[in-house]
């Protein structure tokens, strides 16, 4: 099935009565964002490389952190590959194009570095943040013991982001260090099915 049928598939989704089954993924796949458009967050594949090309081809420097993604395309490619080859990688899709990307790296290390990037047309809609639960969904059930991330001290909405989804200020040096334990109950929390996360819906009236 490609990219697109899927896509179709899932206008029609509705996840506010989902109970989840013994088959789904550490976490639900289908999300719907704060203006109520559906995407897809699956595990990027090597098909997934020209489509994050793309994707970063619209970052502007106020759209970087920490060097990344490189300015340079070929250095650019080259990171990519890095992570799709070396790290456990997810990717947020809507209507067949890729514009968000997140991943822990390196998959086996106990406590691999959690990035995350969206899109800057698809910023605000709570992307990122979904992509951070996924990730850390993955952790869990690859028994990786936590994650850790490093952060610019004046990226405030950043910082929202990795809060909200449980990770502390470990140190503060330069740049500030967060941590999250996969014991942490959050980390739990985000393999339930949506309908046991965020309890029944009620009735309208």
């Amino acid at each position: 099935m490609t990219a697109e049928s899927t896509d179709a598939v899932c206008e029609g989704w509705d996840g506010s009565e989902c109970e989840g089954t013994v088959h789904c993924p550490p976490r639900c796949p289908r999300f719907v964002d704060k203006q109520g458009a559906r995407w897809t967050i699956r595990p990027a594949v090597s098909g997934d490389l020209a489509p994050l090309a793309e994707m970063y081809e619209g970052f502007g420097r106020e759209d970087r952190a920490q060097g990344l993604p490189p300015v340079v395309r070929r250095r650019r490619a080259e990171w990519i590959e890095s992570m799709l080859a070396e790290g456990t990688n997810v990717v947020a899709e809507r209507r067949g194009e890729v514009l968000g990307h997140a991943m822990y790296t390196p998959s086996d290390a106990t406590m691999p570095e959690l990035a995350v990037f969206v899109h800057p047309t698809a910023q605000d809609r709570g992307i990122g943040t979904e992509l951070c639960r996924h990730v850390i969904a993955n952790a869990a059930s690859a028994d990786r013991e936590a994650l850790e991330l490093h952060v610019e001290t004046g990226n405030r909405i950043a910082r929202n982001v990795y809060r909200s989804v449980g990770f502390q200020i470990s140190e503060r040096r330069g740049d500030l260090r967060m941590e999250l334990s996969l014991d942490d109950p959050v980390a739990t929390a985000v393999r339930l099915p949506p309908l046991a996360r965020e309890g029944p819906v009620e009735p309208s009236r």
